[in-house]
C-alpha cells in the first residue's frame, strides 16, 4: 500500500480501489505471456499512475517528474504500454458505467453528443499531423469527441485542425457504432454537414443538428450540445490538454482518457477536483 500522498492529483484510497483490479490484472497478464516480465515488479503500479496522472495535471514534461515517483523512463514505459493495449480505454469504459449507474441511468448509453475543438501544439509536434482550422485561425490539432447525455466520454478522436468535423465526425461514429450498440441517436453543431448525417443513418443513428439563433450574440447555451461543452472545460482542467504536447495523436486521446479517469473517480468517491485557482 502506497503511504500518503504528497502531491493533490495523487489517488486516495477510495479512487485507487475503483482502477487497481484493471491494472492488477494487466500486470498478472503480462507476467504469465512476456519474456523477462516475470521477476518481482520493482514499483508499485498505484505510485506510476500517480506519476502518470501528476503529468497530466500539472502538465509538466516526462523528464521533469520529482524524484519521489519513480524514474521517468519507467513511468513512460508504462503509460506507453497501458496506451498501446487499450488499458485507459477499458478503464474509462469501466468508470462511465459505474457513474451511469450511480446516477440511475442505464449503465450503456443510448444517444451521444459530438464535437470538436481545436488546440494549438508544441513545437515538438511534427508538421504532417497539424493543419489549420482556417474558422478558428489556429494552427494544430482538433479533439473529436463524443459524450453520453452526462458529459461522459465514449469516444475520441485526434486529428489535424485541418480536417473538417463532418470527416472526423464520421470516423467517430465508425467508433461509437461498434462499441456501443445501444447508441441510436446523436446531436451535433451545425458544422457538421449532410454527408455525415447519412453516415449516421446508414448505422442507425438518428443524427440531429442543434441550431445556434442566428440572432443571438456571444456565449448562447444550447440544449444537448451544452454537455460536450462541459466536458472540454473538465478536460482543461488538466494542463498537459491546455495545449497539444504530443508527437503520436494516440498519445493525445491516451491524455484525454486519463483526464476522465481522474474526473470520474473523483465523482465517484465524491472529492473535490480543485482547479487552477485552487477553488
Amino acid at each position: 500500500m502506497a503511504g500518503p500522498s504528497p502531491y493533490p492529483s495523487d489517488l486516495s484510497d477510495a479512487r485507487w480501489q475503483l482502477i487497481e483490479p484493471v491494472l492488477t490484472a494487466w500486470r498478472a497478464h503480462r507476467q504469465s505471456t512476456a519474456p523477462g516480465f516475470g521477476r518481482r515488479p520493482e514499483h508499485d503500479l498505484r505510485t506510476v499512475m500517480n506519476a502518470i496522472v501528476y503529468v497530466d495535471r500539472t502538465g509538466i514534461a516526462w523528464r521533469y517528474l520529482p524524484h519521489d515517483y519513480p524514474p521517468w523512463q519507467t513511468v513512460y514505459w508504462y503509460f506507453a504500454a497501458w496506451r498501446d493495449e487499450g488499458v485507459f480505454t477499458e478503464l474509462n469504459g469501466l468508470l462511465r458505467r459505474l457513474v451511469r449507474a450511480t446516477e440511475g441511468r442505464s449503465p450503456e448509453a443510448s444517444a451521444c453528443v459530438l464535437d470538436a475543438q481545436s488546440i494549438k501544439t508544441s513545437a515538438n509536434v511534427p508538421a504532417a499531423g497539424q493543419g489549420t482550422d482556417a474558422a478558428k485561425k489556429i494552427i494544430g490539432r482538433k479533439r473529436n469527441i463524443a459524450t453520453d447525455t452526462l458529459g461522459l466520454l465514449l469516444a475520441v478522436l485526434v486529428t489535424a485542425a485541418s480536417v473538417q468535423d463532418s470527416t472526423a465526425g464520421t470516423r467517430l461514429l465508425n467508433q461509437v457504432s461498434p462499441e456501443h450498440l445501444a447508441v441510436r441517436k446523436a446531436w451535433v453543431d451545425g458544422g457538421y454537414r449532410p454527408h455525415f448525417l447519412d453516415h449516421a443513418a446508414t448505422l442507425g443513428i438518428d443524427a440531429q443538428v442543434v441550431p445556434r439563433d442566428p440572432a443571438a450574440r456571444g456565449f448562447t447555451v444550447l440544449p444537448r450540445r451544452w454537455v460536450v461543452e462541459r466536458t472540454f472545460g473538465w478536460l482543461m482542467h488538466h494542463r498537459r490538454l491546455a495545449r497539444d504536447y504530443e508527437a503520436l495523436p494516440a498519445t493525445s486521446e491516451a491524455m484525454i482518457h486519463l483526464a476522465m479517469i481522474d474526473n470520474m473517480t473523483r465523482r465517484l468517491t465524491g472529492e473535490n477536483t480543485p482547479n487552477w485557482r485552487e477553488t
